[in-house]
């Protein structure tokens, strides 16, 4: 297992959508092992494939003591919204703002082994699940945001010097990051 280094917002793969997983194999199985390293190194609820610039539908999620990974994830959502909570990214560092989440879902997707999968969730797994498939179509939290809350957000952003943000955040992740950065299809 290795931990990989996590794209910044500005990276063309945070914006596209990714592609589905067709090949099952050892390197999927390596995929999954560094995103789950990676998230939990980062203290991260969940991480997508693009957000470690691997775009596959591929993510992975740990919310109270509930661990695991989603392939091709699809989400069936409740009609009715959660209390909006206060989001952050790993992909925007530094910023957070409430977001308006459905307050359940069920995700059904696969495994790595291609085994269906089927999770349940509402609260905080559920806004994680949103999030994270979010990632999955190019989507970051802040395009969910509206009012002044989206505009104190795009001020945030364009203020943000985040060539230096990605400095400093890549230097303080760089001695946990290992050398697989690249693998299993890396955006270039």
């Amino acid at each position: 297992m290795a931990i990989l280094s996590i794209r910044i917002i500005g990276d063309p793969v945070l914006r596209t959508v990714a592609d589905p997983v067709t090949e099952f194999g050892p390197e999927l199985a390596k995929l999954v092992s560094d995103m789950t390293e990676t998230m939990e190194d980062v203290d991260g609820a969940g991480l997508a494939a693009p957000q470690v610039g691997v775009s596959q539908r591929v993510f992975t999620y740990r919310i109270g003591g509930v661990e695991g990974h989603i392939i091709n994830p699809v989400l069936e959502n409740s009609e009715d919204f959660q209390p909006d909570e206060v989001e952050g990214c790993l992909s925007i560092p530094g910023l957070a703002f409430p977001v308006r989440r459905r307050k359940t879902t069920r995700a059904t997707g696969v495994d790595l082994n291609g085994n269906p999968v089927s999770v349940e969730a509402e609260g905080m797994l559920a806004r994680c699940f949103q999030h994270e498939t979010d990632h999955l179509d190019g989507i970051l939290f802040t395009d969910r945001l509206e009012g002044e809350d989206r505009k104190a957000a795009l001020r945030a952003i364009r203020a943000a010097n985040y060539h230096t943000v990605t400095e400093r955040t890549t230097a303080k992740r760089a001695n946990t990051v290992g050398s697989s950065f690249g693998s299993f299809g890396a955006a270039e």
